[in-house]
Formats: C-alpha cells, structure tokens, sequence
C-alpha cells in the first residue's frame, strides 16, 4: 500500500497522499508520522555548547533576514540557529518539530514571526506557545510588522478592533522561567496599541527611522532635502526624528464637489527633493497623490520611506512602471519586515531595502 509523500511548498512541507491511502488513512498515519519524524532526526543540528546564551528560530519566510542577523558582528558569539520542522499532515493542519529541543532549556529564545500570510498564523502560535513549556530561559518574540495594526479602534456599534484581538492571542503566551515573553514590533501604526496587551506579555516598540536617517547620511548629504507627512498623524508620530530638515505637511482636503484631494498644507517644497515618510504602504494610492501635489508646488524629485511594504496584490507594480521617469519616485525605501514582499523587491527600481538586522540585534540585546 503506498504512503502519502511529502512535497515541499515555498519552503514549508506539505503531504500528498493518494486516493489508496487516503481510504486507509487511519492504519497509515502512524507509521507515515514515524517516518517524518525519523527523517526530521537526521537533521537536527548538534547540541549547542553552553557558551551560546541565545537561540533564534524563524518562520520559514524570514530565512534571509535570520542569516542576515546571525552575520552581524558578535552575534555568532552568543547566539546561534535553532531548527523547526514545518511540515503538514494530510489534512493540512501543522505537523511541527523543534529539532534538538535541549537546546531551548535554560536559554534565551528569539522568534522571528511573520503574520502577514494568516494562513501561517496558526503553526507559527503553535511553536511560540510551546518554546515556554520547554523550560526556556526567556522568550522574545519578533513581530516586525503587527498586521492588525490599521483596525485599532471602534468608530461605529458593530466594528471589531482586531489589533485588539491579534494582541489578545499573542498575550497567552505562557510565562518563562523569567517572566513574560517579549512582543518586539517596529512602528506599529498607533502607540496606545502596546494597552492593548495584557500583564502575561511586555510589548516592546522600536523605529526603524534610524535606519532611514543613516541612509539618508550617506546617499543624501550634499542634497537640499526635505521630510514630508502625508497626514497629520504621521507628522506627530515621526516629525520628532528629523529635527534638522524642513517639515512639509501634506492634507486631505475637499475639492470640487465631495471629492477629497491632497494639497500641501504646510511647508514649501520648492526647490527640494522631498522624503515622503510614513509607516506602512498598501496599494500606495495616497502616497502617490502626495508625491503629485508635491511636484505641483514645486518639488524637484519626490522619493519616499515606509517601515512596511505590505502591497498586497503586488500592488508595487504601479512604482515600478513609473520608475526613472520624471514624474515617479526617484527613490522608494523599505525595510525587510514584510519578508515576501522584501524579497521580490530587493533589485527593482526605484526600491531600496534597508536590513533590519543590526537594529534587531541591537534590540535583542537591550531588552
């Protein structure tokens, strides 16, 4: 009788199986689950030696992003890679195996999560909840970008704040041997987001504007630069970062009839190459209204910055068309939180990504 046969996707196993062993499933499993199992084992890695303070998993999506961070300077001294299994039973739900699991006992854990694909929710919270339970030290999990973040309150009866609910989820995660896990997160889209939280977890919020400013010191030193904000949210959010450069603000604003505009509303963009910053971008349709109103008044180059390049429905498309033509953005940046959109950008113009890697570092250190 023939087994079902593991297939790998995108880098996360799944199963096969046939209409014989389908029919048969139940006296297949178990033998078919030993057989993973036994070849997971042929691939643990060795057990870590004791000087190695702190092991990081990932989600399969963050593999870039984990060598990028296991290469920084100093890092391999104390921290090394742990290694999960992520396969599928037949029926899709997660098959799961942290490898060589003594070497979570007694150590800091670090977990590099991705919730953007919610399909993969489900399997990334089974092994966070898990790592506690298996007497680690610590836990801090990296959740670069919170996907929820945008449906943060109420407006009307009915509406369901969902920030609340992905922060609800992630508050159950056990204690460790030293107290509450650590919920990292860059720029989520409102602060008072880390009350949403409950007492079992600390939420810990960190920029990536750093980077940004960094970049802008080593590409953009000799220029006549300038910081614009596309709402007035984001100018009280990010404003405080970029105290040596003219601020514009750019606003919504009822033209003709009911339909809303974007103008500049304060700040003179004249002569400028103007930075566009704000923290996430989805289909981009704002941020391309204000590089339009910003070449209006004046403008000489518009490029911009967001910490999450979300573009669902390869939305990005529409900057890469325009790209290198007088009236597109002469520079977009980015970071790699949003790992499967990072990936595909990384050599398309005009996108640059910026590595969150020394900062996450720097992060995991401090807290």
């Amino acid at each position: 009788m023939s087994l079902p046969t593991v297939v790998e996707e995108g880098g996360v196993h799944s199963v096969e199986a046939s209409p014989q062993s389908i029919a048969s499933a139940s006296s297949t499993h178990s033998h078919h689950h030993r057989a993973m199992l036994k070849q997971s084992r042929t691939t643990v890695p060795p057990t870590l030696p004791r000087t190695i303070s702190h092991v990081l998993f990932r989600t399969p999506s963050f593999q870039k992003v984990s060598q990028s961070l296991l290469t920084q300077p100093g890092c391999k001294e104390f921290m090394a890679a742990g290694s999960i299994a992520w396969k599928k039973f037949e029926d899709g739900f997660p098959n799961l195996m942290i490898e060589n699991v003594e070497n979570v006992r007694g150590r800091d854990v670090v977990f590099l999560a991705d919730f953007l694909n919610h399909a993969e929710m489900f399997a990334q919270l089974s092994v966070i909840y898990s790592i506690p339970r298996y007497f680690a030290r610590s836990l801090t999990v990296v959740l670069p970008y919170f996907p929820t973040g945008t449906m943060e309150r109420i407006d009307q009866e009915g509406q369901i704040s969902t920030a609340h609910t992905l922060a609800v989820i992630l508050s159950a995660i056990p204690l460790t041997a030293n107290g509450p896990a650590r919920i990292l997160m860059y720029d989520i889209h409102a602060l008072q987001e880390r009350f949403y939280f409950g007492n079992n977890v600390i939420p810990i919020l960190v920029s990536a504007i750093p980077l940004l400013r960094n970049r802008l010191r080593e590409a953009h030193a000799n220029e006549k630069l300038c910081i614009a904000f596309p709402d007035e949210g984001a100018m009280k959010r990010f404003g405080g970062h970029f105290p040596d450069y003219p601020l514009i603000l750019c606003a919504k604003v009822r033209g003709e009839g009911s339909k809303r505009v974007v103008t500049v509303k304060e700040g003179d963009p004249k002569g400028h190459h103007v930075l566009i910053v704000d923290d996430l971008v989805k289909t981009g349709g704002t941020l391309i209204e204000c590089k339009n109103a910003l070449l209006a008044a004046g403008a000489v180059a518009v490029s911009a910055y967001v910490t999450h390049a979300v573009f669902p429905e390869e939305s990005w498309r529409r900057f890469t068309k325009e790209a290198g033509t007088p009236t597109g953005f002469k520079h977009f940046y980015i970071t790699d939180s949003c790992p499967t959109t990072s990936d595909v950008l990384h050599d398309q113009k005009p996108f640059h990504v910026l590595s969150l890697a020394q900062s996450l570092l720097d992060a995991i250190q401090t807290y």
